[in-house]
């Protein structure tokens, strides 16, 4: 008798816990994103506001991911200390912003005159760039992924013709990340805006000249109103943002909303890249349209090769002072010198012996 009450409370027990593990389970996870861009932004916005979409339909309304814009959380540039603290379970933003915090984070948003987004994206996922950025970002309890990449950013909107080194003398610019430390090496005065600020900033002389992303954003903001020439660039050939993650709520998560939380990471990075190429082209066709006052020019090769100089000149002192700043730029640079071979056969030979089909 006592046998069998054993055996059917024992059997109660675990259609109870059966129950109670079944009901977590279909538990709703809540978790908050706070991004670097105001409400609304175009392209960078649309890509958070596509990861928590595919995360919620994925998981079958499981895992909900609300989005706190800039407006909201009040610290455009505190994405980093959000994650870190755990404040907000993730975070949307650029790697280079954090120089401050560790100038390591910079290499993986992008390196003046170093990969295109295909070949980038290629040494993040195929050639250690993962292993290299979680090296730095695990020092900090944060997991980095890639956000979704502008493709090659212009060189930005300068009030006057920049021709010689003297030009750049004293020049006050928005420009963020290493191609500021380099530009400072050649006399200007760099500073980081938020992108709310820039077009008064811009208006008011507190800054001279400034850079932002390419046609696919920098229409919008009206910097051609104040600012007419617009030049190519060497800075940012492939600015990825960055998806951050608080490594502690990652790793309560349920293995399978891990995997999707990755999975709509990836592919909401991967959509940016498109949409920001296709605004791009769309957008630069109306320029030329519709404000012939824009004057878009490319920087003097002499200039260019002083720019260059000063790049490396920099990037050796750093590597000399950091093992892991010389291990990042080693694994970048012997990547680039592999994968640019075969941009060169590829891309490179298409583009330079073919042009668009005419109607």
């Amino acid at each position: 008798m006592k046998k069998a009450l054993f055996i059917k409370l024992m059997l109660i027990i675990s259609i109870a816990f059966t129950s109670i593990a079944s009901a977590d389970g279909n538990k709703k996870i809540r978790w908050r994103l706070a991004e670097t861009w105001g409400p609304n932004f175009p392209i960078f916005g649309d890509a958070t506001k596509n990861m928590a979409k595919m995360v919620k339909e994925m998981s079958n309304g499981r895992f909900i991911i609300k989005i706190d814009s800039a407006n909201k959380h009040k610290s455009a540039l505190g994405i980093f200390d959000f994650v870190k603290t755990g404040r907000y379970q993730m975070g949307h933003s650029a790697s280079y912003y954090w120089k401050g915090k560790n100038f390591n984070t910079q290499f993986f948003t992008t390196l003046p005159f170093g990969m295109t987004a295909p070949e980038q994206y290629a040494w993040f996922y195929y050639g250690g760039g993962m292993e290299l950025m979680k090296k730095v970002y695990d020092q900090y309890g944060i997991l980095s992924f890639p956000g979704g990449n502008t493709g090659n950013q212009m060189g930005g909107w300068f009030k006057k013709e920049i021709n010689t080194i003297e030009d750049l003398k004293g020049l006050k610019m928005r420009i963020p990340g290493f191609a500021g430390e380099v530009l400072a090496r050649l006399g200007a005065k760099p500073t980081n805006i938020p992108s709310g600020e820039l077009y008064t900033a811009l208006e008011r002389n507190t800054i001279d000249a400034l850079e932002w992303v390419g046609p696919s954003l920098d229409l919008r903001m009206g910097f051609h109103k104040i600012a007419p020439y617009y030049y190519t660039g060497w800075h940012e050939p492939a600015t990825e943002l960055q998806f951050m993650v608080n490594e502690k709520a990652y790793n309560k998560l349920p293995k399978d909303l891990q995997k999707i939380l990755t999975v709509a990471m990836k592919a909401a990075a991967y959509d940016m890249y498109a949409q920001s190429m296709h605004e791009s082209g769309k957008n630069l066709a109306q320029i030329q349209k519709e404000y012939p006052n824009v004057k878009i020019r490319s920087f003097p090769r002499k200039l260019m090769s002083k720019i260059q100089m000063a790049n490396t000149e920099i990037l050796n002192e750093f590597a000399e002072k950091d093992p892991l700043t010389k291990e990042i730029l080693d694994s970048l640079y012997q990547y680039e010198r592999q994968i640019r071979a075969w941009t060169n056969f590829s891309d490179r030979a298409y583009l330079d012996n073919f042009d668009p089909i005419e109607e």
